[in-house]
């Protein structure tokens, strides 16, 4: 079993497509398909369902594709350190981040380490938590910005990045739209919610606040980004409990933010997620130097 073959193998797996995967690749497509076949007859067991439309991972594929890539990423790894040690920081640097995450800023993040390390290739994923929890974990990515991670969900490390609480975003004419005000978790009661799908670290940290308070709600509108969830507040389509940082976006303006609760007031946290610190990649610990420094927090 070559570190090609599984390549291609993640490759076909990541496109569910041969074609898309050999053009990705750089590779013809007969090359690909003999490589996938190598290794399938190596392990004694198809790894893939193919129709004239579909490519699938069987049971077998399902379970080699975990250990791929990690293999792949501790080659990489590999690879990396050596360059690091002569002085060269290059390959690649996959990094996963939240919508909208607190405590950073991405884009002004990224520049800065490109700025520093030219020779690093950046990838950037946006996933929902639970995602960048299983990519950090697999390997496929070497980092992750996320929100409201608990320790047990996570036995690496956790580098915390912000920590603020949660308000009820309300358009002016709503019954609870007074500046300054307060509300309870029982005056929500009836009220439509607007909210991200469940995986995205607000939507986590809003469901979480309900339960702890004891209190009932029904999601009636999903979105996938923050501008649809603000655009659909401005129409007086139902409310949405969000992180307070929300509600200074311009996007926000006209809207309006009140608190939360009480003693028992929502609160939301993002944090860096990092692997076990012997593998972390020479690339993730260069940036965890700059998300240290002030100016790009």
């Amino acid at each position: 079993m070559e570190l090609r073959q599984l390549e291609h193998f993640v490759a076909v797996a990541e496109e569910r497509h041969f074609t898309r995967a050999a053009e990705r690749l750089a590779v013809s497509q007969s090359g690909l398909s003999a490589s996938v076949r190598a290794l399938e007859h190596e392990l004694r067991t198809p790894l893939f369902s193919r129709t004239t439309r579909t490519v699938r991972l069987t049971e077998a594929g399902a379970a080699l594709l975990v250990e791929a890539e990690r293999t792949l990423a501790g080659a990489r790894a590999a690879r990396d350190a050596v360059d690091a040690v002569r002085g060269l920081l290059r390959g690649t640097l996959t990094l996963g981040v939240e919508q909208c995450v607190a405590g950073v800023s991405t884009a002004r993040l990224l520049a800065a380490f490109h700025r520093e390390h030219p020779h690093m290739e950046i990838r950037l994923r946006q996933e929902g938590t639970s995602s960048l929890l299983e990519g950090v974990a697999g390997g496929r990515l070497d980092l992750a910005f996320a929100a409201t991670v608990s320790p047990p969900e996570w036995r690496g490390e956790l580098v915390p990045l912000a920590r603020e609480p949660m308000v009820v975003l309300c358009s002016p004419g709503h019954r609870l739209a007074q500046e300054g005000a307060r509300v309870a978790w029982s005056e929500l009661r009836g009220e439509s919610f607007i909210d991200f799908h469940p995986d995205w670290g607000p939507r986590r940290a809003a469901d979480e606040a309900f339960a702890a308070a004891g209190a009932r709600r029904t999601v009636a509108l999903e979105v996938n980004d923050v501008h649809s969830l603000l655009e659909l507040v401005h129409e007086g389509l139902g409310i949405a409990v969000v992180p307070h940082h929300f509600a200074r976006k311009p996007e926000a303006r006209g809207l309006v933010a009140v608190e939360l609760g009480g003693a028992d007031r929502a609160v939301y946290e993002s944090v860096v997620v990092l692997p076990p610190a012997r593998a972390m990649s020479p690339g993730a610990k260069a940036l965890m130097t700059l998300v240290r420094e002030a100016p790009l927090r």
